[in-house]
Parts: structure tokens; C-alpha cells; sequence
């Protein structure tokens, strides 16, 4: 299974927000500069991610975004889900996570379970668990140079 650049780039970008963020907005602009992702793509991004509550914008000189709420509250799988239409392991699978072949699929049941670990595994990893990974990697480099 490959997960979409949505998803990639909307986890990514809000890993980088919040390891910038200290309760400061940031502009998109920066987050695209450091993420190097396109500026369009992320503010097409973020219009999905303020309409699902994930982050919030703020007007004027010195505005940006910022998260709608904390870190530790924002799970991975809601993120993915804010900007996808759904998460599926296999394109023959619906929405609700049944076989879009009907009942000529023999094996259903092995990729329905593999759907239902992949988002408990999704879910049971907050941004904040990988803005905490991130902060690491960044400390380790530093250390390191």
C-alpha cells in the first residue's frame, strides 16, 4: 500500500508547524520552504485541514496557522482522513472497508484485516508522538555535525 502525497505532505507539514510553532503562528510560506513542498499544494492542504478542525489560521501581519488543538490530540489517522477521501489498503475496497468484488472475493477477509491494522496503527499515533520523533532527528543532526 502507498499512501498519497496528501497524506504524506499534510503529516509532514504539521509535524513541521508544530516543531516551529511554540504558540506563534507560522506562515505557510515557511512551512513550504522548509518542507520544500509546493506552496499552492499546501495552502490546498491546509483549506481541508482548517475545515476539519485540525488547524486554525490567523489573520494580519504576523498570522499563519496554527494547531486547532493540542498535539497529543490529533491522531494520524484523523489527519489522513481530513485530507483523503478515505484510506483503503486495496482500490477494491469501499469506503465502509468491504469488498467492492462482492462475493467473488476469497480473500476479503485477509485485506479487511489488513485495512482495520493499519488504521489501529494509524490511531494509535498522535502528531505529537512524531513531533516528538522529529525533535530527536533534529537534535541527533546537530549533534552530529
Amino acid at each position: 500500500m502507498r499512501m498519497s502525497t496528501k497524506a504524506q505532505y499534510a503529516v509532514r507539514a504539521l509535524v513541521s508547524l508544530n516543531l516551529t510553532s511554540d504558540g506563534i503562528p507560522v506562515s505557510i510560506k515557511d512551512i513550504s520552504a522548509r518542507e520544500k513542498i509546493s506552496l499552492n499544494y499546501l495552502e490546498q492542504l491546509f483549506v481541508k485541514l482548517r475545515r476539519g478542525g485540525i488547524v486554525k489560521s490567523v489573520r494580519g501581519p504576523g498570522g499563519g496557522y496554527l494547531l486547532a488543538r493540542s498535539a497529543a490530540d490529533i491522531r494520524i489517522d484523523q489527519i489522513i482522513d481530513t485530507v483523503e477521501e478515505a484510506l483503503m489498503p486495496l482500490s477494491c475496497m469501499n469506503i465502509d472497508g468491504s469488498c467492492g468484488c462482492g462475493m467473488e472475493c476469497t480473500t476479503q477477509s485477509v485485506w479487511q484485516g489488513l485495512g482495520n491494522q493499519i488504521r489501529s496503527f494509524l490511531a494509535s499515533v498522535s502528531l505529537e508522538d512524531l513531533t516528538n520523533d522529529g525533535r530527536r532527528q533534529l537534535d541527533s543532526r546537530v549533534v552530529n555535525s
